[in-house]
């Protein structure tokens, strides 16, 4: 017992002068950083700093965000964007009345990257011809009463909003709504624009009267990829309108609005009521896009374990040397493809949160690096924290080239 208890003081003697060394090689001001590292199984903390500080965490808020909806809905939930006919068919195809779109807030509808699904528009246009449709005398229309309040999020700076990683989250999302690096303020208009062009190219006029609405009827249910794999490709790409669509979806799915603000509450309450350490955090968004936004590696640290059991969740992040944003973190080392973890990046910010992974694949450790007040670029800050994960897991340390 006491040889035990001799090694293991050693271990965190080694881990501790670890993190003093990172510290001091990273250039970022102490205050200003935060680390934890834990072994899972003993629950034991291997390295520890500044754990309390509310930093802003940058992307590592989408860690919390599909966290807080995928233990709601399970891996297998799916988006249904269904599609109505409003009126008669008389019998000579005329449609008298609408076509309605009921929007679900489906984040990947004919999505440009991963997970893509099917085209809708192709499926629109055959559901027409099926039901005998050879004309529409009313409009194409887009029910957009699903969610409640802003596509854009308060705290998001005025710059971000005309690229595409700081587009809006709609009820209808379209192509993820951008266009090159560029975002699309209004989706719905590209979408019944490129409706429409796909109805007349098939034979399908649409007048475009104004018609009360009749009968609803069904001709289209439009089902998205299942939520793991939106979830694995905003993880994998830090895609930011994805995440706030997790984060509304989970306002929605709980029984709110389905408000940017809503979910964010919610997921503050969500967190508490598990025990978290709740000190200091703030959730302004989904995706971690605004600076408004607080968090402490201990709750970032008590969140992944808390979700450690979870194998879909722990797929969800880029395994270091191999994926995603962090394809070049560790690459090369012993660490390549042992450590995953999600990354977040902003001007003067560079986090990380995630796992130590064994050779299965399951997390053995529990990882969250933050550094706020950054200097310059990240570089310095990111090479101390390799080296520091190396050591701290026992590995050799690359020599200075």
């Amino acid at each position: 017992m006491a040889l035990c208890l001799l090694i293991s003081t050693a271990i965190c003697a080694i881990a501790q002068q670890a993190v003093r060394d990172f510290v001091r090689e990273s250039g970022v001001p102490s205050g200003s950083l935060a680390v934890l590292v834990v072994d899972i199984a003993k629950g034991d903390t291997l390295a520890a700093h500044n754990i309390s500080a509310p930093l802003i965490p940058a992307s590592i808020m989408k860690s919390v965000t599909t966290a807080s909806l995928l233990q709601h809905i399970g891996p297998d939930y799916e988006y249904h964007t269904k599609v109505y006919t409003e009126g008669e068919i008389d019998k000579g195809g005329v449609l008298h009345g609408n076509i309605v779109t009921v929007a679900s807030g489906d984040p990947a509808l004919n999505s440009h990257v991963e997970p893509t699904g099917t085209d809708i528009i192709a499926e629109i246009a055959e559901a027409l011809l099926q039901a005998g449709v050879k004309s529409v005398e009313g409009r194409l229309l887009v029910d957009d009463s699903v969610w409640s309040g802003p596509s854009v999020p308060a705290g998001w700076a005025r710059a971000d909003l005309s690229r595409d990683y700081g587009t809006g989250i709609h009820a209808l999302n379209f192509e993820n709504n951008t266009k090159g690096s560029s975002s699309v303020p209004d989706p719905t208009a590209i979408y019944l624009g490129r409706l429409r062009g796909a109805l007349e190219v098939r034979g399908i006029n649409v007048q475009g009267k104004t018609l009360e609405g009749g009968k609803r009827r069904e001709i289209l249910d439009h089902v998205s990829p299942p939520i793991d794999e939106i979830m694995r490709s905003l993880m994998m790409r830090s895609d930011n309108m994805m995440a706030e669509a997790m984060l509304r979806t989970y306002s929605k799915e709980t029984g709110g609005d389905g408000s940017t603000a809503d979910g964010a509450s919610r997921g503050m309450a969500l967190w508490k009521r598990r025990g978290m350490p709740m000190a200091g955090v703030r959730i302004d968004d989904g995706s971690g896009l605004s600076r408004s936004n607080r968090v402490t590696a201990d709750f970032m640290g008590s969140v992944l374990r808390d979700m450690s059991h979870d194998v879909y969740y722990a797929s969800f992040f880029p395994l270091a040397g191999q994926e995603g944003t962090l394809r070049k973190f560790l690459c090369d080392t012993e660490l390549d493809s042992y450590i995953a973890m999600k990354t977040g990046s902003m001007t003067g910010i560079q986090c990380f949160a995630g796992y130590k992974l064994d050779e299965d694949y399951a997390p053995t450790h529990i990882v969250v690096i933050m550094a706020n007040d950054i200097q310059g670029n990240n570089g310095r800050m990111k090479k101390a924290a390799a080296k520091m994960l190396l050591r701290l897991f026992g590995c050799n340390v690359p020599s200075e080239r």
